[in-house]
């Protein structure tokens, strides 16, 4: 076992949470556009993708990941 101030948490922040969905968005749009041929699409949707990863990364950066400066910390 890890000691609380150790442990870098599970995700649980605003940078995660939206790089996360952004980068699902991405995948799912270039899923289904992969299955119709739109292949301008699925380069949209490859790039949206990286877009969340980046914004996730960049949000972080910023402050919002976990323990960040701008981030609530709750009690468990």
């Amino acid at each position: 076992m890890s000691h609380e101030e150790d442990e870098l948490g599970e995700g649980h922040s605003l940078a995660a949470w939206t790089g996360v969905i952004v980068s699902l968005v991405g995948i799912a749009i270039g899923t289904v556009a992969f299955f119709f041929d739109v292949q301008w699409l699925v380069w949209a949707a490859a790039g949206l993708t990286l877009l969340g990863f980046l914004l996730g990364f960049i949000l972080s950066r910023a402050g919002y990941g976990v323990n960040g400066t701008k981030t609530l910390q709750k009690e468990h």
